[in-house]
């Protein structure tokens, strides 16, 4: 059925048309001398340390999901660490080497439950776009050691998310078209995937985009009416993104995916967005940190969003409220001497817990929000685009 954009996104990525620099090379970090301090530099520090010691041969740092394994690499790629390129250049190689040898012949980059599939994949596929636009312009443009190239790793990742998009804009938990979609958690996972394609030069098929906005917007639940109240009546009253459509659960965590997905693509202007940022604003702030516990604020599927709806609204909310959530982070930090093997880290706190997955996900997490102000990321060097609401808008 949607033949036609398939065909233009696998051309797209071998044909992009504009080619970032190298991250490490362009990237603007703020003046604003109060995103980065001593301690949140220390902090980053040590917890990228973490995930160096403990990453293990095959770059994996034992786990099978591979878009955890895209999160160890993206803690480094935020802070500006590039494959086969100084300290850290062999970890990054392993990690993306891991998800590039194990993606299969149909695209899919999941070796998991295909439950996990699309939590996977989606995830994994952003990172492999920031990898992507990182290094264009290097020597080493699109190549890892590992024997496959980003660049065909990422085309076929890219059909395939446009492949399994639902008829109403949504996806399902395993690789396969439906009539409907799941939830907001899936919806935001390809959304980032397709925004970090557009960040790293490459096209995509706008009708897919359009359907996704469509998503999430449909996930928005006013207070006290219903969801096919007027526009004008619901924007008198509070609301926020639910994981599921027509009501279900809110969460903060659905809260900021529902920001990110709209900002992501150009919907700048969204009545849902200031009212969503509210509740992620005040969630921020009543936020109770343990110091030394090693658990990161919220929990680390929530501080992942959270922190890039912080960014990418930007403005005041970002001035304001990046810092209290930076030192939330900073303190929360395991600095645990007497066992060396857990110094440095932050645990996920929920969703993924253990030793293992639980604390590559959470240490990989905070590190990034800890990193963001680097502005290393492709997707973190773009400001508002108005192309993108041109080419996306749907209101």
């Amino acid at each position: 059925m949607h033949f036609s954009r398939y065909k233009r996104l696998l051309a797209a990525v071998v044909l992009f048309s504009v080619a970032l620099g190298p991250a490490a090379a362009c990237a603007q970090q703020s003046d604003d001398n109060n995103e980065i301090t001593p301690e949140s530099e220390r902090a980053l520090k040590l917890g990228l340390e973490w995930l160096h010691k403990n990453q293990g041969v095959e770059g994996n740092w034992g786990s099978n999901d591979l878009g955890l394994v895209g999160m160890g690499a993206l803690a480094f790629l935020s802070d500006g660490h590039m494959p086969s390129r100084g300290k850290y250049g062999k970890t990054v190689e392993r990690a993306l080497n891991y998800i590039l040898k194990n993606s299969k012949p149909s695209g899919l980059l999941n070796i998991a439950n295909p439950q996990r599939d699309m939590y996977n994949h989606g995830l994994a596929t952003f990172v492999l776009g920031q990898a992507h636009g990182m290094m264009q312009g290097t020597k080493t443009a699109n190549k890892t050691s590992g024997g496959k190239d980003i660049n065909t790793v990422l085309g076929k990742a890219l059909k395939l998310i446009a492949d399994t998009q639902a008829d109403d804009g949504g996806w399902d938990y395993q690789a396969r078209s439906q009539q409907r979609g799941h939830d907001l958690s899936l919806v935001v996972m390809q959304a980032k995937a397709l925004r970090s394609a557009v960040d790293s030069g490459l096209e995509i098929p706008p009708e897919v985009v359009k359907l996704a906005i469509q998503s999430v917007r449909e996930h928005y639940t006013p207070e006290g009416v219903s969801r096919t109240a007027s526009e004008a009546e619901q924007r008198k009253r509070g609301g926020s993104f639910t994981y599921g459509k027509g009501g279900g659960r809110g969460s903060i965590a659905m809260a900021a995916a529902g920001v990110v997905c709209l900002q992501e693509f150009g919907q700048y202007d969204d009545w849902r967005i200031p009212k969503n940022m509210d509740r992620i604003t005040a969630a921020i702030v009543a936020e109770k940190t343990r110091p030394g516990s090693g658990q990161v604020p919220m929990d680390a599927y929530t501080l992942y969003y959270v922190g890039q709806a912080l960014y990418q609204v930007g403005g005041k909310d970002w001035k304001r409220y990046y810092p209290t959530l930076r030192d939330k982070v900073v303190v929360s930090q395991s600095l645990n001497n007497k066992n060396p093997a857990e110094y440095g880290h932050w645990n996920a706190a929920s969703h993924v817990n253990g030793r293992g997955s639980g604390w590559l996900y959470g240490t990989s997490v905070a590190c990034f929000i800890l990193a963001m102000p680097n502005r290393y990321l492709p997707i973190l060097q773009e400001g508002k685009i108005e192309s993108l609401r041109a080419k996306f808008d749907q209101k």
